[in-house]
């Protein structure tokens, strides 16, 4: 599966939804499977978009170009924190992030999901987190193991300062897992209310060994670098209820 991430820097949301298009064009002129826009890219935590309007333009985009899926990080009518996948102009699934983080004050913006979700794209079955959702290797566990997914997929808005957090983290929900793992991170927020600056974007193999890219923005993701797996959880979890404290 060939990969687009976006290294997106959030501006104003006119702007914003300009850059997108463009971009999504350009990831699917060059053959991208799947172009992914982290989380909340197009209005960050402080400026308004109204969700019917991003999701005319993730219509739009998404029809002029059918052979890419397009993974949206965007906002609903209900307050959620939403992910969206799109292609061939229609929705093909969605997830809304569970677990939110509460050092940002996401628990007073947004309400939280109550269910995980996973997507089969091209041959693939990907697996779908948003940022803080990493802290919590039973959603990986569950993805893989229900889903049985071969990539995860977490579009994050997740500081630079703590990169190293998020690298160990992506890698760490790899190996574990024995899947694929691509975090694509906000680059940068410049808006007058809101400057922020991400984190990096970053893919691991399903042996925690990173995937390189030859021009920041495409990974491929080939199966057969899961060659040498020692520990695969589809062949040797253990689903053990009872904890027992003395």
């Amino acid at each position: 599966m060939r990969l687009h991430l976006s290294r997106f820097v959030c501006l104003d949301a006119e702007s914003n939804l300009e850059r997108m298009e463009r971009e999504g064009a350009w990831a699917a002129a060059g053959g991208a499977d799947l172009c992914v826009f982290p989380e909340s890219f197009l209005h960050g935590y402080r400026q308004r978009l109204d969700p019917e309007r991003a999701r005319a333009r993730f219509r739009s985009l998404s029809g002029d170009c059918p052979g890419t899926a397009f993974l949206f990080g965007t906002l609903t009518e209900e307050g959620r924190n939403r992910l969206t996948v799109w292609q061939g102009g229609e929705e093909k699934a969605r997830y809304d992030k569970v677990h939110l983080f509460r050092p940002a004050g996401e628990f007073e913006l947004w309400q939280p999901g109550d269910r995980y979700a996973a997507v089969r794209l091209k041959g693939w079955t990907l697996g779908l987190l948003t940022c803080n959702d990493l802290r919590f290797p039973e959603q990986a566990r569950a993805l893989r193991l229900q889903a049985r997914c071969d990539a995860l997929v977490a579009p994050s808005w997740w500081p630079w300062r703590r990169d190293h957090v998020f690298r160990t983290l992506l890698r760490a929900r790899a190996i574990e897992n024995a899947v694929f793992t691509a975090g694509c991170c906000i680059a940068a927020a410049e808006h007058r209310e809101e400057v922020f600056a991400g984190a990096g974007n970053h893919v691991f193999d399903p042996l925690g060994d990173p995937v390189r890219t030859e021009d920041d923005h495409t990974y491929i993701l080939d199966r057969k670098r899961r060659e040498g797996v020692l520990v695969d959880p589809l062949e040797t979890f253990v689903d053990i209820q009872r904890v027992e404290t003395f």
